[in-house]
């Protein structure tokens, strides 16, 4: 399976990572070309190359117009004169553009980590928080355009190093901060991403990256064995006792552990409305298959089976949303191995319009399945019944 793997021993920010994507991409054009869909104006981009100790990395600058001078440093990054823009009007400007969906989602998913950080330091509820990071061009761009890279790389996995942060204080809008700042410090802890300080007098993880590898990586370790095709360096605008740069590792690893948690719980005193939710909360927080199974319990009671696979690491989260949602006490659970098909997502032009599938190899021959809710949408359209749309030849 393709894997990324960051190692942050140097932190991480959102321009870094740019840098280091760029470079896997070898395509400094394409972020540039794709960001137009965004239609938002008043930046522009340079891309060059930056020695860090001897090391040379791809340095993307964010340069927003209206400045005369850009430092790119926390202690003039809040002077500028910023928009005011809450977490709406940013996943507006998001929905509105002509992005692809992944990129959309993606892009989303991080800004609301760092909504939720702002929120709780600031003690504001989620659509009052105003940011000086998340609202300002900058971060936009950063964020949006790491969901840009990203999703042209399309990983099947991201790993991540045990994120590393400074110490000291750094200035910012709101007086002397100590690193990590809180946002960063928030961000971390709700994620559960592993990180610790070293002894470098300065701020190295930014919000916005701790959010881009807090939303990307759920495991945080040495790099596992793979094979390295490319290595991205992406340089920051530091210079420190050690090379200020992101390296990105991109790299192919077997893929043995198709090892899967199978949870079973019997249930005779539940509604089948909660069970219904508690189905879909299950889907929500990344169970792989959810199911029931009609069965008889004691004194002839009819009841059902809840059955739940899930990735071994999705284990606990899911048995507390059981737990709290239904009125079992108990949960079996065992592992089982399983055979996945090599899949990808695309989209095929049809004479009804695009439609989103699957496309599985199995021993070299291709099938292609189609994905049932943008089938539901062609049908609607072009109101024709769901079974016909089976038959078209593109499917064959």
């Amino acid at each position: 399976m393709k894997v990324l793997y960051f190692d942050c021993s140097s932190g991480i920010s959102g321009n870094m990572t740019l840098g280091a994507l760029t470079e896997i991409i070898g395509d400094e054009k394409y972020l540039t070309e794709e960001l137009k869909k965004l239609n938002v104006e008043g930046y522009k981009i340079e891309v060059s190359k930056k020695v860090k100790n001897g090391i040379t990395g791809t340095y993307v600058d964010v340069i927003l117009e209206h400045e005369h001078e850009h430092h790119h440093d926390h202690e003039h990054e809040h002077h500028h004169h910023h928009e005011h823009r809450n977490l709406n009007d940013v996943n507006k400007i998001i929905d509105e553009s002509s992005l692809d969906e992944n990129v959309k989602d993606l892009a989303k998913r991080i800004f609301l980590r760092v909504a939720k950080s702002e929120s709780k330091v600031h003690n504001k509820p989620l659509e009052e928080v105003h940011f000086h990071e998340v609202g300002a061009l900058d971060s936009i761009v950063d964020i949006v355009g790491t969901a840009i890279l990203i999703n042209k790389i399309n990983p099947d996995k991201v790993i991540s190093s045990v994120v590393n942060d400074g110490y000291g204080f750094i200035e910012c809008a709101h007086g002397k901060m100590a690193v990590p700042v809180p946002a960063t410090s928030e961000i971390f802890t709700d994620a559960g991403v592993k990180f610790r300080q070293i002894d470098i007098d300065t701020e190295l993880v930014t919000p916005t990256g701790a959010a881009i590898i807090a939303e990307l990586s759920n495991e945080f370790k040495v790099m596992p064995a793979m094979n390295v095709e490319k290595i991205g360096w992406g340089a920051g605008y530091k210079d420190i006792e050690i090379p200020n740069v992101l390296k990105v590792y991109l790299g192919e690893m077997e893929s043995k552990d198709n090892t899967v948690c199978v949870m079973e719980t019997n249930i005779d005193d539940s509604s089948g409305e909660i069970l219904g939710f508690t189905s879909e909360k299950l889907f929500d927080e990344g169970a792989l298959d959810v199911f029931f199974t009609p069965i008889f319990m004691k004194k002839n009671r009819p009841a059902y089976r809840l059955t739940t696979v899930c990735k071994k690491e999705n284990m606990e989260k899911l048995q507390n949303i059981i737990f709290k949602e239904t009125t079992t006490i108990g949960i079996r659970y065992r592992f089982e191995e399983r055979k996945v098909l090599e899949r990808k997502e695309t989209e095929i032009d049809t004479k009804y319009g695009k439609l989103k599938v699957k496309e599985v190899v199995n021993n070299g021959e291709k099938y292609v399945y189609p994905e049932f809710e943008s089938m539901k949408k062609l049908a609607k359209e072009n109101n024709i019944p769901l079974k016909e749309l089976y038959k078209i030849e593109e499917l064959k």
